[in-house]
């Protein structure tokens, strides 16, 4: 894509940046212990309201409503248009769930005065469902990576798989860690951002591998190191592109999509660039370390093949 040949040596400072990842990655998870997730309404349960209003409601005195009413950690969101608001409470341990609707819509309907409000809606999320989402959320990033595991040892070689599952852990683990440290809400969308970025990472990584093998292939002469050194080179401008896209829309999504997307674009965006650099330097760089060679990455021989052209 660009006209550029670059030779930088990205493997060569690969014990560096590794040093740099197992420290992000070590501080992640002294947060996640200590700080832990601060999981939303869709893992702890509570009610779900959904109110509709004659003309377009601001939520910021919604907000502020519901906190002077003793709800702190509503979230008030607009559902659909700017006319319908889907609040969010959290269970309440002193007041019965059933009630708690009710209260929420008499909040609001003396905050919006003469105008008259409908209440469409009210959902309760028990704990047992909550806990159920989380781990079958859980569950269900562990059964991605292990697919991948096989995936990329099948079409590759088992020190590529590791790799390639490391660097998802990795990317994975340090997105965590920034949530257990802002202490942003951890709900559904996140949990989808974060199946997302393996997606995306695992893609990223795909592409290098790819080369790597080729590169292999193709070359007469060259260590293991400088071959991979070569296919990042090469991939370098795909890979800039591709992320800087990415990294725009995204950015674009944190801060003109509302506070409904902004926790889910901030996990992809943290993730993105996390996974970029994973892809050359977690991925790449163990498989290096872990001793990939040439006749790892041949095609298989068939017995005879000297043969098949002989009348």
């Amino acid at each position: 894509m660009f006209r550029i040949n670059t030779h930088i040596d990205f493997m060569g400072k690969r014990y560096l940046w590794m040093s740099i990842s197992v420290t992000l990655v070590l501080l992640s998870i002294v947060a996640l212990a200590v700080r832990g997730l601060n999981f939303g309404i869709d893992f702890t349960g509570g009610t779900v309201i959904e109110i509709g209003y004659s003309k377009p409601a601001a939520l910021d005195p919604i907000r502020k409503a519901l906190d002077d009413a003793g709800f702190k950690d509503a979230k008030a969101t607009h559902f659909g248009t700017a006319q319908d608001v889907l609040i969010r409470v959290a269970p309440q341990r002193d007041e019965e769930r059933s009630k708690i609707g009710d209260r929420v819509f008499q909040t609001l309907q003396k905050q919006a005065k003469d105008e008259t409000l409908t209440l469409r809606r009210v959902e309760f999320v028990g704990p047992s469902v909550g806990k159920e989402l989380r781990e079958d959320g859980g569950l269900a990033l562990i059964y991605t990576i292990i697919a991948i595991l096989i995936y990329v040892a099948l079409r590759f070689e088992y020190r590529f798989a590791v790799g390639a599952v490391v660097a998802l852990v990795h990317d994975v683990t340090i997105t965590l860690g920034v949530f257990a440290v802002t202490h942003l809400e951890f709900d559904l969308t996140v949990l989808a951002a974060l199946l997302a970025l393996i997606g995306y990472s695992l893609n990223d990584t795909i592409v290098v591998f790819d080369r790597v093998r080729e590169n292999f292939r193709r070359r007469r002469k060259g260590t293991p190191l400088e071959i991979t050194n070569e296919a990042i080179n090469q991939t370098l401008s795909r890979t800039i592109i591709t992320s800087l896209t990415v990294v725009l829309v995204l950015v674009s999504m944190f801060f003109l999509g509302g506070s409904v997307i902004h926790d889910f674009a901030l996990a992809l965006l943290v993730g993105v660039v996390v996974g970029t650099y994973s892809s050359i330097y977690i991925a790449s760089a163990l498989a290096l370390v872990m001793g990939v060679s040439k006749k790892d990455l041949m095609p298989v021989k068939k017995e005879g093949a000297d043969l098949d052209g002989r009348p």
